[in-house]
């Protein structure tokens, strides 16, 4: 088999558009010999401003209602105060762990299809137990100065790269912005012959 195909995965836990990708873009993966290298962000990094949030907000919210009911799957928002980082800072965890998709689906299913306050200690707290994580270690993740300080790297590598919000995927000097991007980023894969026999 080929080497696997280096795949940067930018994503935002506060990002309606991110909890679509969720649902899309991770099984796509998985149909592919990549080597996925997990980027999150916290805070407002990757989202508009929240100057432009205040105006975007009822669009968006119809548009991801749209998208989410063809779908089939729920949209509930969470309070628009929701901050992500500590999610975001948890998922680096998860994923030394082994856990990152149960991670990611679940948390998203608390934020986007149930409409809890991810940023609320014990809402993080029930996923963690939910998907096996230790609580102890879930709260150690999320105080982690190193873990922050990974967050806001996330986000200057992005900038750096040339890219304006989530989700995005970087495949060598390809750039993918958005949840319906996912076609051209299949096609890409199948390009350079990654898909898994």
């Amino acid at each position: 088999m080929n080497e696997p195909i280096d795949l940067k995965f930018f994503f935002n836990f506060r990002s309606p558009y991110c909890y679509i990708a969720s649902k899309t873009f991770l099984p796509a993966f998985d149909e592919f010999n990549i080597r996925l290298h997990w980027r999150p962000l916290g805070g407002w990094s990757g989202r508009s401003s929240p100057e432009r949030a205040k105006v975007k907000v009822p669009l968006t919210r119809q548009d991801v209602r749209r998208i989410t009911a063809k779908m089939g799957i729920p949209m509930n928002p969470p309070p628009i105060s929701t901050d992500p980082t500590r999610a975001g800072a948890v998922s680096l965890l998860a994923e030394e762990r082994g856990l990152l998709r149960e991670w990611i689906v679940e948390t998203m299913r608390a934020e986007w299809a149930e409409g809890r306050d991810i940023g609320d200690e014990a809402v993080l707290l029930d996923v963690a137990t939910a998907i096996g994580l230790d609580a102890g270690e879930t709260r150690a993740a999320w105080e982690s100065a190193d873990n922050l300080k990974r967050l806001d790297e996330h986000w200057a590598e992005a900038e750096n790269l040339g890219l304006i919000g989530v989700p995005s995927v970087q495949i060598g000097d390809e750039l993918f912005w958005g949840s319906d991007r996912l076609e051209y980023i299949i096609d890409h894969l199948t390009a350079l012959r990654a898909r898994r026999i």
